[in-house]
């Protein structure tokens, strides 16, 4: 490169920043992440308790595209991936309600499912491993001047370090509020792109009582639930028996801002009908942001004249795979846009090119 070893900020620690993270300091760039939450992984994240674990978010992962499945391999002999075999079934409108209800048919349909081991999160923290990561950091603002890019953190204010360019790994909405300032053209296009939410229930049981129906996961097709798994059906799960909930996207929207205590009760009745016994112990979390409506499909998004990249399971198509190869091709780009070389932006040419150029958010 004829820049000395660009430095680059990655905004999200899910599965996109991370892929484009490793991309880009594998190609030789000073890479620095950050994230708002604990740890990393965003929608891949298991949550733990005193002898209990679950997966909250993503549920497993499959595979398509070749250079995922050379991804996936590697995490395999690394030891932090593995098949889930799991026995599904489907719960459709009409099904049998009150104990020991059954599903409606059974579904096998040959799928290689995978999971993280020994919780969703290990790929990611495996990602992450050789990267600098700040997590606890909460990018509120988006600052340019001559000697580059800074962040302004609600945790720790302006950030001291200048970055020659600023991946936003971010949902849409979260993206467009950060580019909204500077950027409102292409912050208008990225606020376009909606996404749906999921409140999930994690249901605890002791060995007083528990599900143990003749399936590990469904697929609920009425009601509130759209998916229900036993969380130590996957490999190498150790502890209590927890069985996660998860609402349908469109019953998701409708009790967006309902509080958590009414959502448990709505989820756990709807649970209770398929022929669980009541749990030990629930945890309600809401994922504001889940899942695209509707995917961009241009994978990536650069804009060299700013050096301001975007990336993300909601611009490629949804799955896990998708926001892998959605950090790598923006990887790519950025590559090749340093390698050719140009000065830092200036903040009125930010200005100048925001008004006269399309980000390729919309067609």
């Amino acid at each position: 490169m004829k820049t000395a070893r660009p430095h680059i900020a990655v905004l999200g620690a899910g599965m996109a920043g991370l892929s484009c993270a490793r991309h880009l300091q594998d190609a030789g760039c000073r890479v620095t992440v950050y994230d708002k939450a604990r740890g990393v992984g965003g929608r891949m994240s298991t949550r733990r308790g005193e002898g209990w674990q679950c997966d909250h978010g993503a549920q497993y992962f499959t595979v398509r595209d070749d250079r995922f499945r050379d991804e996936v391999a590697r995490w395999e002999a690394a030891g932090v991936a593995g098949l889930w075999e799991p026995r599904l079934a489907v719960f459709d409108a009409g099904a049998g309600a009150g104990a020991g209800a059954a599903p409606s048919r059974a579904a096998p349909d040959g799928k290689a499912r995978f999971v993280g081991i020994p919780r969703m999160s290990a790929p990611a923290a495996w990602l992450a491993a050789t990267l600098c990561v700040h997590t606890g950091h909460t990018v509120v603002d988006l600052r340019h001047d001559r000697a580059g890019w800074r962040l302004h953190t609600a945790e720790h204010s302006v950030l001291d370090e200048r970055f020659d360019a600023v991946v936003l790994a971010l949902p849409a909405p979260q993206a467009a509020t950060l580019l909204q300032p500077l950027l409102p053209l292409t912050a208008q296009q990225t606020g376009a792109h909606a996404m749906l939410p999921c409140w999930t229930l994690m249901v605890r049981y002791d060995a007083g009582a528990r599900y143990a129906p003749d399936f590990d996961a469904a697929f609920v097709n009425h009601g509130p639930l759209g998916w229900i798994a036993r969380d130590r059906s996957k490999p190498d799960r150790p502890g209590f028996d927890v069985w996660v909930l998860q609402a349908s996207a469109t019953w998701s929207a409708a009790h967006l801002d309902d509080d958590s205590d009414s959502v448990t009760a709505a989820l756990l009745a709807a649970f209770a009908a398929l022929g669980a016994p009541p749990p030990a112990a629930v945890t309600a979390h809401r994922w504001r942001y889940a899942r695209a409506q509707q995917p961009a499909f241009n994978q990536a998004v650069w804009l060299p004249a700013v050096r301001v990249g975007l990336c993300g399971d909601w611009l490629a198509g949804g799955r896990v795979e998708d926001a892998w190869l959605s950090g790598r091709a923006l990887a790519a780009q950025v590559i090749v846009s340093m390698a050719s070389g140009g000065d830092r932006p200036y903040s009125a040419e930010i200005n100048a090119s925001n008004a006269s150029t399309s980000s390729g958010l919309t067609k």
